[in-house]
């Protein structure tokens, strides 16, 4: 699993860099479905963005849930159901976990590559599921001056190469038989499916999953290569009310189609 944005640095020393829009949410709520789901979970994230489990206390201060007594430091009782919770799931799932922290898109794609290479020998088992925010552009290091840009130089102006596409290599060589998932984020709701279609037909990799920049907490689309319809997954107003997270319905569809991609396989 691919999670959270990546940085492209401005200067080989880097003080300054281009940031991508994502604090890893889509990918950390789906890792946690997917060890529920009996998956193992290699989570490949930038640091610090959400994680799995701890995603849940960010914004709070972890030191107001506790108590400070004489002789020893407890949790507050307002706050020992979702902890326990939350440390019971974590601690059941734990052993099947790994996370591997990254920063810069070059950290990236390098540890794609090298998950993706080390995941061939599982065959269909593997499922990559790329919900990073990647950047789409990039300064080559040639070209990047080595020291710190000054303001005293006027304005600045920014020549960026388009970053090349790695879901081309992964499919046909570094992973040829793994159920591969990747996202289409838009803005545009007319562009959306003919994009994500678009991305199927190119690559030829086995599901898209696309959203809105706006919706995307409720709504997403699935479109998978064996078939044309397009389906959604939509949260309704008493799902929102009830807790229910979108990645659960995500990653419950792709499990049926990952089972059925595997059974195909084993007997194709």
């Amino acid at each position: 699993m691919m999670s959270g944005g990546t940085t492209v640095p401005l200067e080989r020393n880097t003080v300054r860099f281009i940031d991508n829009f994502s604090a890893g949410t889509r990918g950390s709520a789906s890792a946690e479905y997917f060890l529920e789901a009996g998956y193992q979970v290699i989570f490949l994230h930038r640091s610090k963005s959400l994680e799995p489990y701890t995603r849940h206390l960010v914004g709070r201060n972890f030191l107001d849930m506790l108590e400070i007594l004489p002789a020893h430091v407890g949790v507050k009782e307002s706050s020992q159901t979702e902890l326990r919770r939350l440390g019971e799931m974590y601690q059941l799932h734990k052993t099947n976990l790994v996370m591997i922290s990254f920063n810069t898109l070059s950290d990236y794609l390098w540890l794609l590559q090298a998950a993706a290479q080390e995941m061939h020998v599982l065959g269909p088992m593997a499922l990559l599921y790329l919900a990073a925010a990647v950047s789409d552009f990039y300064i080559p290091v040639s070209q990047m001056p080595c020291h710190k840009i000054q303001s005293s130089g006027g304005p600045l102006s920014l020549s960026l190469q388009l970053v090349p596409k790695m879901l081309a290599p992964l499919v046909t060589t570094w992973a040829p038989n793994a159920f591969v998932v990747s996202f289409k984020l838009e803005t545009n709701e007319k562009l959306l499916e003919s994009k994500s279609k678009e991305s199927l037909e190119r690559y030829h990799h086995h599901v898209v999953i696309g959203n809105l920049l706006d919706s995307r907490k409720n709504h997403v689309i699935m479109i998978d290569r064996r078939s044309s319809n397009t389906e959604d997954i939509r949260l309704t107003n008493e799902d929102v009310a009830n807790g229910v997270e979108i990645e659960s319905r995500i990653v419950e569809n792709l499990k049926s189609r990952h089972d059925h991609y595997y059974a195909n396989h084993k007997t194709g």
